[in-house]
This record gives structure tokens, sequence and C-alpha cells, in this order.
């Protein structure tokens, strides 16, 4: 007779497969190991004798060979060796969306933007009384038809101007974005890894702008000693380098990168954790890294000043809490009248896509 069968409830499964579950370990792995597949294996052996993730029907020999024939892993027959696809590429980008909006719907902290309602493509749960201009399309018709019963009973029903309500919608403007990464050594310094929620945030915001926002570009740009752009398939590699930090290198690729949009609302992101310390002139490296150095510090307010005039706001994102960085970055935030915040590793994900909704909403009259 066919009935009911119970397992055993695990709630860290949530319902998914060995495979699925062992997939979610490697893909956050390959982001930790910059898509070294060999060392994100060994990791997710240690991790299985450690808390036993496989068992005698399912082992990590059946996970890679099933992470080939789903095309997440292909194998050169020449030498051996394994790499991820483009495809796992993918799937790290929606796993580390996923992870940052997970948080993001939880948690209650907040920038304490106000939003101003207009005619536009998102519904606001606010409503107001219908004005003359205002569309058919934007009528609230159960609270209008609830309003009419209200006013002039069941009996003899009609529906009156003053009846009528109106959804608020908000508009999304369309921006073209450039995200600035700093690789330099600090990234990594005093035991504390800072890079991989810096490629984290960059591979989130670029699923999100390619999915949900086709119509904005995103650029990203890292910078060390110089500054070079690096496309959203190559985040998972990003490794940080022996490198000074060039945060003007870093604005003028990107301002020049944002040159060529044709959006008119454009906007910078900068992630680092360290002070300006390089400039390049000519073809040799002017370098500092003991206190802020003025001639470096002048150049990076005077970019900063040519971005408030091109209308280029600038949102800085401190991953550092020494008081004479945090004075460097308010005199830099106030020459561009762009914005900082102080954030933690862990709220990160968080800061950047707050700011970044908040700034696709526009007030239309």
């Amino acid at each position: 007779m066919i009935g009911y069968h119970f397992t055993k409830f695990d709630p860290n499964s949530q319902g998914k497969t060995t495979f699925e579950q062992l997939l979610d370990i490697f893909l956050q792995l390959i982001t930790y190991t910059s898509g070294d597949v060999s060392e994100a294996l060994n990791w997710l052996t240690q991790l299985d004798k450690e808390y036993g993730l496989t068992d005698d029907e399912y082992g990590l020999g059946d996970f890679i060979d099933e992470l080939k024939e789903k095309g997440y892993l292909e194998e050169n027959k020449q030498d051996g060796s394994i790499k991820i696809t483009s495809k796992s590429e993918q799937g790290i980008r929606k796993r580390s969306l996923e992870e940052i909006f997970g948080k993001l719907k939880k948690s209650k902290q907040g920038n304490h933007q106000t939003f101003k309602p207009g005619q536009g493509d998102e519904q606001n749960p606010d409503t107001r009384p219908f004005q003359f201009g205002d569309t058919v399309e934007q009528i609230d018709f159960t609270n209008s038809i609830r309003n009419a019963q209200i006013n002039h009973g069941l009996d003899q029903f009609r529906l009156q101007e003053d009846d009528l309500e109106i959804r608020e919608t908000d508009f999304k403007a369309q921006t073209s974005t450039v995200l600035m990464i700093d690789i330099s050594h600090s990234m990594i310094l005093y035991g504390e890894d800072r890079i991989t929620p810096a490629k984290k945030v960059a591979m989130a915001l670029s699923e999100l702008i390619t999915t949900k926002y086709p119509k904005d570009t995103i650029d990203i740009v890292v910078f060390g000693n110089d500054a070079w752009p690096v496309e959203i398939k190559d985040l998972p590699y990003l490794q940080v380098g022996p490198y000074h930090t060039n945060t003007v290198a870093g604005l003028e690729l990107a301002m020049d990168l944002l040159r060529r949009r044709r959006n008119p609302n454009k906007q910078i992101f900068m992630i680092t954790d360290g002070k300006p310390t390089c400039l390049k002139v000519g073809r040799k490296y002017y370098k500092n890294s003991f206190g802020l150095d003025r001639k470096i510090t002048s150049r990076c307010l005077n970019l900063a000043a040519q971005c408030k005039k091109l209308k280029i706001p600038i949102t800085t994102f401190m991953i550092a809490s020494d008081p004479y960085l945090q004075r460097f970055v308010q005199e830099f935030t106030e020459t561009n009248n762009g914005k900082a915040f102080f954030a933690s590793l862990d709220h990160l994900g968080s800061f950047i896509f707050r700011d970044f909704e908040s700034g696709k909403r526009k007030t239309v009259y």
C-alpha cells in the first residue's frame, strides 16, 4: 500500500539535493580561490571530512562527474586541467545576488533617503486623491469603488471624481554606473579578506543590472598601481596584487568610460580600504605609503571637482576606520558633492544596493 514517507528534517537542506547543496558550497569556494578549481575541490574535500557532506550513496567523485555532465566544469584533455565554464560564472553571480538581496530584505539598515512619487513604472503603496491630468491607468479602482459605496450608498451606485484614488508610481531612471574596486595589497593585509566581499558585490550588482535593468550599463574598473577595466565574466578570478593604491588612475579611467555612455544619469561607486598612495608621473610612479601625501590627495580632489562639474556623483564605500582617512574621504566627498559610507564588510552589499536602488528612483512631474 502506497502511503507517506517521512524523513528526518534537515533545516540546512531546504529541500535541495546533495548535488545542489554541494554546488552552493563549491561556487562559494570558487569565489574565495579566484577561480582555482583544484584548490576549491581540496577545500571541499576537507569540509567533507569535517562535516560529512557526502555519504556512501553519493561521494565527491559523483559530484565532480555531475559538474562536468551539467556543464559547470570542463576538462582540458591534453593536460588534464579543469576550469569552470561560463555557466559556473553566471551561477556565482546569481548566488551573490541572492546572498546580498537576502541580507538586504532582512536588514533594517538604510541610508534614510526619501523618494518623491510621480508617474512612472513601479507601483508605490501610497495613494492620493485624483487630480486633473491623471491618467486612467493610475486609478486604483478597488479603493475608488469602495469610496463610492461609502459616500453614496449601495442602492444608487455612482462613481464621481471625488471618489477616485490614484496609485502612485516611482519612475526608474536609466543609469550608467562604474564600479571601482581597490585591488592593492592592503585588501588582504592584517588577516582580513576584503577582496572577496568586494568581488561578490561586483558580481551581484552586475547580475542585477543585466537582468533587471537591461537598459542600464555597468563597467568594472580595478585599480592598483594602474587602473584597467575588467569584464563581468572575469570577476570571479580577481586577485589582489603587490600594488599601491592609484586612486587617480581609477577615477580617470572611470570618467573616460562614462564619457562614452549616452545615459543622462552617470555615477561612480568606489570600494576601497586605504588611502591613495600612488600616482603616475610620465612613465614613473610616484609612491608614498606613509600618511596622506598632499601631491597625491590634491590630484584626487581635483578629479572629484571635475566629476562634480560633469554631474557625476561619486559614492565612496570606505572599508577602514582610521580617523585621518575618514577625514580625507569626507573632504573628497564634499568636493564632489557625493556620498560616503564607512561600511563594514558584512554590510557592504546592503549599503551599495540600497544606494543604487535609491538612485534609480526619480521624481516625474
